[in-house]
């Protein structure tokens, strides 16, 4: 098969795009399949398009985009599928995958691991929020030939215009990425981690209460990742930049990994990738019960599902006080990964998008 990815940023870039289908191209390879990237963004505008200003570049960034999908529009004929990534264009309605499938007839998979039909505004993103065109995920569903999920809650919505619809799990590459665990005996300052970007540091906020009584008795680290520093009244608070080439490093220096989450329907399409990520590293994940995150974390057994302040508490309670408990959970974590949320063990089930 000859198959188009048709991508918001470039290649390598975004973690949505990285974990939910970029690490298994050397897969679709080695089936015989054959495959093109077509990003939406350039290079040049993803490195400005989160930074504040640069409006003529991002504007003019954004037009560029238009162009080369209007473009490539003549070469679509010789793919036999169209892999859509959220959308092909970050704003207006979906005029190019009306084209694709209705005129071009083209076989689409579309792929969301997000409730993207659901505006949810941030400071980022306020200016085009206006144009976004939330409700076109519906109609492309409706004209697509599959439909990727990253949970139950997205593939539900998806059946409602489509029957085939499916659970595709953002997976860890536990072979070449994510391919050590965290020593939870080892000497040192114990960390509890929390990755992230910008948009979602607001649910920290819930948790900011009970590590600032944690710490007036233990000697932690809260230790924030992300690509902005969070504001927080906590004197055990270390702000690290993410980076991607130290990423898994930067991982391995928690002890145990947070993931709180409101309850509210754009949470619940989140499809518990933090969680994943620290248990793939040997790490406990202390997760709010909203959406995939209490399919992926057992109770006591490989992390903690957390609903109340006195829940959060007595969990990093435990788990700070005891390094056997933390090894025991994050062996079972390691292990979970492996076994249901793994690039090897979701293999077959990705590839079956193309069948």
């Amino acid at each position: 098969m000859r198959i188009l990815f048709l991508v918001p940023y470039p290649t390598g870039k975004a973690p949505s795009q990285r974990f939910r289908f970029e690490q298994y191209f050397d897969f679709l390879t080695a089936a015989g399949h054959q495959y093109e990237v077509a990003p939406f963004i350039s290079d040049a505008t993803w490195a400005i398009l989160y930074k504040p200003g640069h409006q003529l570049q991002k504007v003019v960034g954004i037009l560029q985009g238009f162009a080369r999908r209007i473009a490539l529009l003549f070469s679509v004929s010789k793919y036999d599928y169209v892999f859509i990534h959220r959308e092909a264009s970050p704003i207006g309605p979906p005029i190019f995958e009306w084209l694709i499938a209705k005129v071009l007839g083209k076989k689409i998979v579309y792929d969301f691991d997000d409730a993207i039909w659901i505006p949810n505004t941030s400071e980022a993103n306020k200016i085009v929020a206006g144009v976004k065109w939330h409700h076109k995920v519906g109609s492309i569903c409706r004209w697509a030939y599959k439909v990727s999920c990253g949970n139950a809650y997205l593939r539900d919505y998806a059946r409602q215009f489509n029957a085939n619809a499916f659970v595709n799990p953002t997976t860890i590459d536990t072979t070449h990425l994510h391919n050590r665990v965290r020593d939870q005996q080892a000497p040192g300052k114990l960390v509890i981690g929390w990755t992230g970007t910008h948009s979602t540091l607001k649910y920290i906020e819930q948790v900011v209460p009970v590590l600032a009584r944690l710490e007036q008795e233990y000697d932690f680290e809260f230790r924030v990742i992300s690509n902005q520093p969070p504001e927080l009244p906590l004197r055990s608070l270390v702000y690290q930049p993410w980076r991607k080439e130290t990423e898994i490093a930067d991982l391995l220096t928690f002890h145990v990994g947070l993931m709180p989450l409101e309850d509210d329907p754009w949470a619940k399409g989140k499809c518990a990738f933090k969680a994943l990520q620290y248990m793939a590293l040997g790490e406990p994940a202390l997760v709010s019960p909203v959406g995939m995150n209490t399919e992926v974390v057992q109770d006591g057994i490989n992390g903690n599902v957390c609903a109340t302040p006195e829940q959060w508490e007595a969990a990093l309670r435990n788990l700070i006080s005891s390094p056997t408990v933390r090894t025991r959970m994050g062996q079972a974590a390691r292990q979970t990964v492996e076994a249901r949320y793994s690039v090897v063990a979701n293999r077959e089930n990705f590839l079956a998008l193309f069948s």
